[in-house]
């Protein structure tokens, strides 16, 4: 039994949809409208060539999902940072750390170590039983949510991934949205920091 993690391709449409299918199957019995919940070709293949998607096999066999929206994507995650969506394991590897193994190799592989974020972000519905818990127990913190036309408020979630940048990152978004001074100066006004 060997497990490997790699990048989706477009021939992993058909296996894609049915892990998220069967994944997603207590969110919509929920009534949460969560876009994996619903796979279709069109979706799943929009996902892969919009975003960076990854799979973990066993044996050659697709058991769990996830992927990143880039900040700088069609659909970036709120803030600025990498956002994980779309994320799935098959039901009969659930509570394996299957999920947790994909999870920790995007977040510390792939974000951190060739996006060099310092930080990653992800959404969840606030009515889920358990999957705010689920990600807290991970190191994720609630940071803010918006109330969807969808049935569902999304609560945002963040975690630090290198402290150290993510302080410096902080300190040069506090001084981007820091209100520009006015100077008056002879013949009109300007901005200055």
């Amino acid at each position: 039994m060997t497990y490997s993690i790699r990048k989706a391709t477009l021939e992993d449409i058909p296996e894609l949809i049915d892990v998220s299918h069967k994944a997603y199957e207590p969110i919509r019995q929920l009534g949460l409208n969560f876009t994996g919940a619903y796979p279709t070709k069109e979706n799943v293949r929009e996902n892969l060539t919009e975003n960076q998607c990854y799979v973990l096999l066993k044996d050659d066999v697709i058991i769990a999902t996830a992927s990143i929206r880039m900040p700088w994507s069609k659909n970036p995650g709120p803030y600025g940072f990498p956002h994980i969506w779309w994320f799935a394991t098959l039901p009969a590897y659930g509570n394996k750390g299957i999920g947790s193994r994909l999870l920790k190799h995007i977040e510390e592989e792939i974000i951190l170590k060739e996006y060099h974020s310092p930080a990653v972000t992800l959404g969840t519905s606030d009515d889920h039983p358990w999957l705010i818990d689920m990600y807290i127990n991970k190191g994720y913190q609630t940071f803010g949510s918006i109330d969807l036309s969808d049935n569902h408020t999304t609560q945002y979630m963040l975690k630090v991934l290198d402290s150290h940048r993510f302080e410096g990152f902080s300190t040069i978004r506090n001084r981007i949205e820091k209100p520009k001074k006015k100077i008056i100066f002879e013949g009109g006004v300007t901005n200055a920091d």
